[in-house]
């Protein structure tokens, strides 16, 4: 199977259960990707846990690929083996909270790992590679945030040839220490061999992240053959080297200064996370606190993110016992896996629209609960979920549009799946009564309202280091000081519009043809044109390494991908493995 075959699923109705379903399975016929894995289902990746030192083995196996056509070898990898490590390092946030250290090693003799399959990126479309590398990068900037902001800190532990999308694993890690034994190096040699750049960070992580000088990083880039130990530590592209006698007493030690930087650990038992239940019909995808409707015609899918049903756990004991159940954690994974499965399975559906349903009352309670326990490990794993998830949204290639309509509830953290959106449009009901009561329902006869609360001024930093508040006004420090005394009250839409906290208020009269209008319109525009308008639109002002990431591969990434030099039939990647020589148009366009 080709990847770039992968279409909308349109077929009956099935269960997904990371306990018996592969991560490739067909409905009716379509074929779609499951990002739901566990460890006992693990082809490529071996996790282990001795006190607090998580150790990740890579040990692929060659035929496991997750589509048919391409063997990984010399520890190449493919998304499965991607999926299967996103999976594992959330097994250690939260099964293992006692791990402070996290050592990524090889279980293959003379190759830590040579990057993505090349003869996998050959057979793929252009969609699959972009979405590939992205959900690759995602992954590793999550290691990069659970080390900024949880303590969870990482070691590459570099043993044999480390090249490609293998040393930008090294890099993501907190520090990367390599064996001196003549013949392992790191390298990434996609310009040279392939035609293309480091698709998962490479290029930006070693000048903003391992301040590796520009005209030694150049040298780095184009030479395919990599570069040695202690070169490497010259160059700053290895932090420290030791002889094969050495070597493990060098991991130790390393092992022992990230573990007093850690700020996790402790006598604490971590939670299991167990399997997500997730249903896919022909009307979309369905969670606990989530769906997505897919209209594929108007490719439109429609998300509806639901409040909490009662009030959630709010005793440290109360949370820690209904574990992976626990609704704010429900939440993040549900949101993050069903993001995931629409990014990957939806292709042509361009446009999400976000609205919410519930109780607001129990919602800004079950907030409230994120702040008063935010020093419990579990909460702060959760927030972290949250967090990234939250991240994942603002990269993604889609039209975003939050409405908030009768019956919504976008306050406090759901208000923030309105600010990753590219336009809010809020309904204005003049003559009707705020939702009211002891329960705080909101009803179909109420006007909606939006609400803040400590969750919108920190919690959530987006991919630019801001938060979306931040970012939405340009840093302008008086309108968030004003808006911080605005917390916790109920704000209607000609308020909200005033605030500049929606982007426009259609009346009750109007609101159908406007949304209809609106969504119409969004729809007939290229799709291309879009993704690069709104990566260009969402983080204005300062840029983190995470932005230029993500800018670099919408932009020149994306762009080397479909040029011939690259994909031709006469193009680098094309040809790799076969002993011919790639015809380059030797025009800089």
């Amino acid at each position: 199977m080709n990847p770039g075959s992968m279409r909308p699923y349109v077929d009956s109705g099935a269960s997904m259960n990371a306990m018996t379903e592969p991560l490739l399975f067909k409905q009716g016929e379509r074929e779609l990707v499951s990002f739901a894995t566990q460890p006992s289902n693990y082809q490529h990746w071996t996790l282990s846990v001795h006190g607090d030192v998580a150790r990740l083995k890579l040990d692929i196996n060659e035929d496991g690929g997750i589509l048919p056509g391409y063997k990984l070898k010399l520890n190449s990898y493919d998304l499965g083996v991607d999926i299967e490590l996103h999976d594992a390092i959330n097994r250690v946030r939260f099964e293992h909270p006692q791990v402070k250290v996290v050592v990524f090693e090889s279980g293959k003799e003379k190759i830590w790992c040579s990057g993505a399959n090349i003869y996998m990126l050959g057979l793929s479309t252009h969609g699959w590679k972009v979405n590939f590398c992205k959900f690759t990068n995602e992954t590793r900037n999550g290691l990069e945030d659970s080390s900024r902001n949880d303590g969870l800190k990482s070691l590459a532990s570099v043993t044999g040839a480390c090249a490609g999308g293998g040393y930008e694993l090294a890099l993501a890690c907190d520090r990367i220490v390599m064996v001196d034994d003549r013949s392992s190096t790191v390298s990434l040699p996609e310009v040279p061999l392939l035609g293309v750049l480091p698709g998962t960070g490479g290029l930006t992580r070693i000048t903003d992240k391992r301040k590796v000088r520009r005209d030694l990083a150049d040298i780095f880039c184009t030479t395919s053959e990599g570069v040695r130990a202690d070169r490497a530590r010259d160059w700053k592209l290895i932090d420290a080297l030791a002889k094969p006698q050495q070597f493990e007493q060098l991991v130790a030690h390393e092992i022992d200064a990230l573990r007093a930087q850690s700020t996790r650990g402790g006598e604490v038992n971590g939670i299991a996370l167990t399997p997500l239940q997730a249903t896919i019909d022909d009307a979309g995808y369905h969670y606990s606190t989530v769906q997505a409707l897919v209209d594929r015609e108007a490719r439109i899918a429609t998300i509806t993110v639901s409040a909490p049903a009662a009030l959630v756990e709010s005793t440290p004991d109360a949370i820690e016992a209904a574990g992976a159940s626990w609704w704010p954690l429900r939440l993040a994974r549900e949101l993050d896996d069903l993001i995931l499965n629409l990014r990957t399975n939806e292709l042509e559906t361009g446009t999400w629209v976000i609205q919410t349903r519930g109780d607001v009352n129990k919602l800004m309670l079950a907030d409230a609960v994120l702040d008063q326990h935010k020093n419990h490990w579990l909460v702060r794993e959760t927030v972290g979920a949250l967090r990234r998830t939250l991240a994942r949204l603002d990269v993604t290639s889609r039209s975003l549009i939050a409405l908030v309509d009768a019956g919504s509830c976008f306050a406090g953290t759901f208000y923030e799946l309105a600010l990753a959106c590219d336009r809010i449009y809020m309904l204005d009901l003049p003559d009707a009564p705020t939702a009211s009561g002891p329960a705080g329902a909101a009803s179909q006869s109420s006007a909606p309202t939006l609400q803040l609360n400590a969750g919108n001024f920190g919690r959530y930093p987006a991919v630019n280091g801001l938060t979306r508040l931040q970012t939405r006004f340009n840093e302008d420090e008086t309108t968030i000081a004003q808006l911080q005394g605005l917390q916790d009250a109920p704000l209607r839409a000609d308020q909200a519009l005033g605030l500049g906290l929606v982007t426009l208020t259609p009346d009750d009269i109007d609101w159908d043809d406007e949304i209809r209008i609106m969504l119409e319109e969004r729809a007939s525009l290229s799709p291309d044109a879009l993704t690069g308008m709104e990566a260009s639109l969402r983080f204005p002002g300062k840029e983190t390494m995470e932005t230029r990431v993500f800018s670099r591969l919408s932009a020149w990434q994306n762009w080397i991908f479909i040029r011939p030099n690259a994909v031709g039939a006469e193009g680098a990647l094309k040809l790799f493995g076969t002993g011919k020589k790639p015809k380059f148009d030797w025009r800089r366009i």
